[in-house]
């Protein structure tokens, strides 16, 4: 009779553990489900809310297409291999450039350091290396990467591919032997070199350049950051555009943006972009209308002193234009070599590239026939954009603050929105 109850209480100990055993093991198989449904709950609402969220940014036409998406134009082939841009390794840009070596550099732009180098078939190239410290970002390589390589056109600059390793993002471009416009142009040593008809060249081939761009590139670009540093020379001193990381695409049917992000350079950048965000080809005019005045006085737009009072370029030669000594605009470096109509014409189309009005400046292509149809007549220029009195006043709207500013040539990057 013990035997039996100790056996009947052996067996209600083991099913007792059995069901326990049963229970917990139930108990955590709920608790993972449980887990499972929240997370994949919480991973679909995310989705869900970042769905909304681009539907919303695409909605807004302040952020729609502020820069070029990479997935939206590929960079396809369309037979045209030869120009299609090449994927560099690290190793290989390493070793072209000497590892990076100061000896290398030629420069450092809002990207980050430019260096020289040299593959191993001899071409020499350009390397951009983009800084971790610099204004630039991802974006902005993204950005230039797919925009340059659907260009082609012998005034703009030609990319030959990039290298995405880790941290590391480069583009490498054809090799400019003679730098950029202002190494020249800025400098009382060299600008010499730049003779009448070399300047004529380069600020004709800047405006076929620009019309490329606004008119028959296959894609319709909008460049603002168009300043002396961004003009690059090759051996025979024609200029080739460059430094798409701030371009825009327009459509067809747009004729105008308005955006929150202002991008470019102080001094370079029409007023209704600096105060307002708003932005059209008219924009670049405006920035090669200052270019141009630039090239034919050798003098920078924002560090222009007078002899009576500081001014900027713009000003001085609205004022040389009304008292009718516009030649005084010259750069005293070309002397007797210069062609005065040719002169005159030229400044003429400058300031008509920098009214106040963005309607009342010309187009490219209206441009490129004023300086060279010496038949056409041009229309008398209006007040150029800032002039007030005497002076040239570039301040900021009361709705618009605009912040990290530069005078000479770095590029400013963010304005705080209505």
């Amino acid at each position: 009779m013990v035997d039996l109850l100790k056996e009947a209480k052996k067996q209600v100990l083991i099913l007792t553990a059995v069901v326990i055993t049963l229970a917990v093991i139930l108990l955590c198989l709920v608790c993972l489900v449980v887990c499972y449904l929240r997370r994949r709950r919480r991973l679909r609402k995310q989705r869900t809310q970042g769905e909304d969220d681009t539907k919303e940014r695409d909605r807004d036409p302040m952020i729609q297409n502020e820069y070029i998406d990479p997935n939206e134009v590929e960079l396809e082939n369309e037979g045209n291999q030869d120009h299609d841009p090449k994927a560099f390794s690290f190793a290989s840009v390493m070793a072209a450039t000497n590892g990076f070596s100061s000896e290398s550099k030629l420069g450092e732009g809002g990207f980050g350091p430019v260096y020289k180098g040299e593959l191993p078939g001899g071409k020499k190239i350009a390397v951009k290396r983009l800084s971790r410290s610099s204004g630039q970002g991802l974006i902005e390589f993204k950005n230039e990467l797919t925009l340059i390589a659907k260009l082609q056109h012998t005034n703009l600059v030609r990319l030959l591919g990039y290298c995405v390793q880790g941290d590391e993002k480069m583009l490498v471009y054809e090799y400019m032997p003679n730098k950029s416009l202002d190494y020249f142009l800025f400098d009382p040593s060299k600008r010499g070199q730049l003779t009448w008809e070399r300047r004529l060249n380069i600020i004709e081939g800047i405006a076929q350049g620009l019309l490329y761009l606004h008119k028959y590139s296959r894609l319709r670009i909008i460049h603002r950051d168009l300043k002396a540093s961004n003009i690059l020379l090759d051996d025979n001193m024609n200029p080739k555009i460059s430094d798409f990381g701030m371009a825009r695409i327009f459509s067809q049917n747009e004729s105008m943006v308005n955006t929150r992000r202002v991008v470019g350079t102080y001094g370079y950048m029409s007023p209704e972009y600096a105060m307002g965000g708003i932005f059209s080809v008219k924009s670049d005019v405006f920035s090669f209308g200052v270019l141009l005045l630039e090239t034919v006085s050798g003098q920078r737009n924002n560090s222009f002193c007078h002899v009576d009072q500081p001014q900027h370029l713009i000003g001085y030669a609205w004022e040389l234009w009304k008292k009718g000594t516009a030649p005084e605009l010259m750069d005293p470096t070309l002397c007797d070599t210069f062609n005065k109509y040719q002169l005159l014409r030229c400044i003429h189309v400058g300031l008509l590239c920098v009214e106040d009005c963005a309607l009342d400046r010309p187009t490219m292509s209206d441009v490129i026939s004023m300086l060279t149809n010496d038949s056409m007549t041009l229309p008398s220029p209006k007040k150029p954009a800032f002039f007030i009195g005497s002076i040239v006043v570039e301040e900021d709207s009361q709705s618009n603050k605009l912040e990290n500013c530069t005078v000479n040539g770095l590029s400013i990057s963010v304005v705080d929105g209505r």
